[in-house]
């Protein structure tokens, strides 16, 4: 996991304070070296581990800051003390209250790897503050193999844990550094409203129904997309927000229904002062908070198509290489069924060069074959090109060799690799050989854990065709506020695909991690724009009237950018799923496990509010 390079401080409440008979704690777990020697003090914490000696008895107690070694030797307590038995009686997790005197560790007991390892607290009195039941797992193990449903039900244990705290901890440390970043430059610090107008800009909203206008509704923000931009109207001229986000979408292990973001907005700038404002912000947070290495800077920059073309994705993964490369005329020739039933049907043939796995046994390339069938392709046509020069492949029958050559040459194959292909259409082939290139650099060790690789991804296409219930329409790439390239204006009436947008995406290691753009500021192309996604003018009207009121009397032009808070702190600490680095997420079927909801309500409640529950049937019998 990442570590922070700055230095972890405890709390200067207690101070390393005298004590006095009412104090709780004069210094934490954390606070205690060589230089307390002989300075009686109060700690408190969770017992971590206990170990009987015989007469002696050793404590870790441990809280946020850290943990000290506590002994308790009959031969150095007060007469007549109860100290020993108490700690007898102590188990895993109880609370406790130790007053004692800091000693030496003898040298051969000296533990190197704890701030607090060269002393030790010889105890005086102990006081259990509260017992603690037997746990459903432990919680002072680095590694937990447990239920993740476990832990979700019990999160307050989970926190406990070092990997846990640490993950909030950089959370916090990310958040403090964006504002300090911000703040330097200008900018001002703005909540916008959690009880907002439901519009139609993506994701599905939840609906908040109202008490006192029945039949209304609020819905919770999907982003401050709108009120930023009234902000820009207003003349603030540099906003920013880590603002809570919330979209009723599925699940993966990078989302949540419920998240964070840094909401960024600028006035009077083009696309390069976003980006390099936000390059430095992140090239910082990487540099300051993380031991990643940072591949190249400045970032580079790659046209969607080129990203499309070569991995097969938006947000390309660039730490390592094996390109993806359509075939084109190339696969036009000899009499190749599959290629030829493919580019009859419109689709495209491409393929991936995998350097090294010529050798693959018969039952590798089966499961490679498999495996790109279970994503939605009809299969997987392979060629591997033997030591000696040797091809075998399916199109060995329907190619001459010149030809076979030809295809080679184009991949850069030489001998000992594997070259593999899909025929389908081009949605189906870039999503299988992305996923393939991702499998294959990870089986063949490509992937540096501790390398950061960003880079930017411009001239997306301003819409794309979508299917809406059988019916084709036109749906905005990113959102309907996207701004469109200088000279491609007239475009959004007369050819709204060839449209570019001035849109640009923030990458790290295979990973949106931010979504901006220079906005529209004009009354009469936001309107063109909704119209071509299929608005009437009184929907026009009634979802976006205020944007284009306000669009009417002196918007500036502006841009600005969200980077997904919670995302990146999961790639700063190392771990592949985001519910490792949020305090209370929901699991994988959008539930919180300890709060046990989402749940019923009272028939009051649903009365007051003036609606009524209508459940789905029952499932069939089968």
């Amino acid at each position: 996991m990442a570590t922070s390079k700055s230095t972890r401080k405890t709390p200067a409440s207690p101070g390393k304070r005298t004590p006095k008979a009412t104090v709780l704690r004069t210094v934490t777990c954390g606070d205690l070296n060589v230089t307390d020697v002989g300075t009686e003090v109060v700690m408190t914490g969770w017992v971590n581990r206990r170990r009987d000696h015989g007469k002696l008895i050793f404590i870790d107690l441990r809280d946020r800051y850290g943990l000290t070694q506590v002994v308790v030797d009959p031969e150095r307590t007060p007469e007549g003390s109860a100290v020993l038995e108490t700690a007898a009686e102590t188990h895993h997790e109880d609370v406790l209250q130790v007053r004692g005197v800091v000693a030496k560790r003898l040298e051969a007991t000296i533990n190197a790897n704890l701030s607090t390892g060269e002393i030790e607290v010889i105890a005086q009195q102990i006081e259990v503050l509260n017992a603690a039941k037997p746990l459903p797992f432990p919680v002072n193990e680095t590694t937990l193999n447990v239920d993740e449903a476990l832990r979700m039900k019990y999160r307050y244990l989970d926190l406990r844990r070092g990997p846990m705290r640490s993950r909030l901890e950089l959370r916090h440390r990310m958040a403090l550094a964006m504002r300090n970043f911000l703040d330097q430059r200008g900018f001002v610090e703005v909540e916008t409203p959690i009880l907002t107008k439901s519009t139609p800009e993506g994701a599905r909203d939840y609906l908040v129904p109202s008490r006192v206008w029945p039949g209304e509704f609020y819905a919770l923000p999907q982003a401050p997309q709108q009120f930023k931009q009234l902000l820009m109207v207003a003349g603030m001229d540099r906003y920013f927000q880590i603002a809570r986000c919330f979209r009723d979408e599925d699940l993966r292990g990078d989302r949540q229904p419920e998240f964070t973001q840094l909401d960024v907005e600028m006035s009077f700038v083009q696309e390069a002062d976003v980006m390099g404002l936000i390059e430095d912000l992140v090239i910082h947070l990487v540099e300051t908070l993380s031991t990643r290495r940072i591949t190249q800077k400045p970032l580079p920059h790659i046209r969607y198509a080129d990203a499309m073309e070569t991995y097969g994705i938006d947000r390309p993964d660039l730490r390592f290489g094996l390109p993806l490369k359509t075939l084109g005329a190339l696969a036009k020739q000899g009499d190749f069924k599959v290629f030829q039933d493919a580019l009859q049907a419109g689709g495209i043939v491409k393929g991936l060069c995998i350097p090294g796995k010529g050798n693959a046994t018969r039952k590798e390339l089966d499961e490679l074959t498999e495996f790109a069938r279970s994503l939605g392709a009809k299969g997987l046509i392979t060629l591997t090109i033997g030591q000696d020069g040797a091809i075998k492949s399916p199109l060995t029958r329907a190619m001459s060799a010149a030809e076979l050559g030809k295809i080679t040459a184009h991949y850069a194959a030489k001998p000992g690799d594997l070259v593999v292909f899909v025929a389908d259409g081009e949605k189906v082939c870039n999503d299988v050989l992305y996923r393939l290139r991702l499998r294959m650099g990870e089986e063949l060790h490509l992937i540096d854990p501790d390398e950061a690789s960003l880079c930017w991804v411009v001239d997306f296409p301003m819409f794309e065709v979508i299917d809406d219930r059988g019916q084709q329409r036109f749906h905005a790439t990113h959102n309907p506020f996207s701004g469109v390239r200088p000279g491609h204006e007239d475009l959004v009436a007369t050819d709204p695909l060839a449209a570019t947008a001035r849109q640009y995406d923030i990458v790290f290691n295979g990973y949106e991690i931010g979504g901006g753009s220079i906005r529209i500021h004009k009354a009469a192309l936001q309107r063109q724009v909704f119209q071509v996604l299929g608005l009437n003018d009184a929907q026009i009207t009634e979802q976006f009237g205020h944007m284009l009121e306000a669009f009417e009397l002196g918007a500036p032009p502006h841009g600005g950018i969200a980077l997904g808070f919670d995302r990146l702190v999961m790639l700063l600490a190392g771990t592949e799923n985001i519910r490792e680095v949020m305090a209370f997420p929901k699991n994988a079927n959008a539930q919180d496990l300890l709060m046990r909801c989402p749940s019923p309500v009272e028939t009051d409640q649903l009365d007051e509010l003036h609606v009524a529950v209508k459940l789905p049937p029952p499932p069939e019998n089968k």
